[in-house]
């Protein structure tokens, strides 16, 4: 039995390991794989994979090519979830701001340096033509954390994946004034460089397994039900959120490698690019894993299921 350490936060998107975890999947290809929640997100995953404390991350695109860009010794292996992270931007529910507009200049909240929240704090002021120098943060950790800060009025403004703060709008405690979707896919596979060398066929097996688990992920009893349960949201948005979001069984792109390159070196996030092999390494023959495993009729369902839902749900979003 292989050993592999795996970390990602703990959210909705990431049902699919437990699952897999959770019926024996990997323990059947004698891969005994052990998952870290990280509520604090990407920076300190990006830390994690630095130190050695993780083998393996489920991790934001934007994020981890960041930390790659300037020495993290890791690699991206695939694309996780294909469809663009919904951003919510929050305010205590008390605050004065009422628009997005009146955050120009304000302290934004931000789980650690280098994460989701501060880089796409930086996307967000790029989108409203704000100059980022002004840009401040606040540094809160956790969710916990940014409910202090917007409510002790240390931060003005929080932005995070928008149903998993619905809770706390539905509370009264956060105001979501706005959205800011990511202009790639939102997470990535990302492997420390010294396991890809030593254990290449493990990291193999454990993509095909989890790969076999998202494509059917969909389709699965009660799925909304799970999710309402272990996550604490209602069934309805989760409903909404499913309808958004495609897993991916395939490889980072060069094209949209550079696209999330160019965008973070407009913004000053990065101060140069890195070549694609730099970046990704290609598994071999992996990537044809969804002709092999997922029949027609079933790619039917998730074609009817997305084309009856995504657009009614994109409405209802923005």
């Amino acid at each position: 039995m292989t050993t592999i350490r795996i970390a990602g936060v703990p959210e909705h998107f990431n049902l699919p390991w437990h699952l897999a975890i959770e019926n024996g999947d990997f323990k059947k290809e004698a891969i005994d794989l052990q998952w870290t929640d990280v509520p604090e997100g990407t920076g300190k995953m990006c830390q994690m994979l630095r130190d050695g404390s993780t083998d393996i991350a489920i991790i934001l695109t934007e994020g981890i090519v960041k930390d790659i860009t300037v020495g993290n010794p890791s690699k991206i292996v695939q694309v996780y979830v294909e469809t663009p992270l919904i951003w919510g931007i929050h305010v205590a529910a008390q605050s004065k701001y009422e628009n997005l507009a009146q955050l120009e200049g304000t302290k934004a909240a931000i789980s650690r340096i280098g994460s989701g929240s501060q880089l796409m704090a930086y996307v967000n002021a790029g989108n409203q033509k704000w100059d980022a120098n002004s840009l401040s943060f606040e540094i809160v950790n956790t969710i916990d954390g940014a409910v202090t800060a917007l409510t002790e009025g240390t931060a003005d403004y929080f932005m995070w994946e928008r149903f998993m703060t619905q809770p706390l709008v539905d509370k009264g405690i956060f105001r979501r004034i706005a959205d800011c979707p990511t202009p790639w896919p939102c997470f990535v596979v990302a492997v420390r460089e010294e396991i890809l060398n030593q254990n290449p066929e493990i990291i193999t097996k454990i993509l095909e397994v989890i790969n076999s688990n998202t494509l059917n992920f969909k389709l699965l009893p009660n799925i909304i039900k799970k999710l309402a349960v272990r996550f604490h949201q209602k069934e309805e948005d989760l409903e909404k959120w499913l309808a958004l979001t495609e897993w991916s069984q395939n490889q980072l792109s060069e094209n949209v490698l550079n696209n999330v390159q160019n965008q973070l070196l407009e913004l000053g996030i990065i101060d140069k690019k890195s070549t694609f092999a730099e970046i990704v390494k290609y598994i071999e023959g992996l990537f044809d894993i969804a002709d092999k495993e997922l029949d027609s009729d079933k790619r039917y369902l998730i074609q009817f299921f997305n084309k009856g839902k995504v657009k009614e749900n994109l409405e209802e979003a923005y």
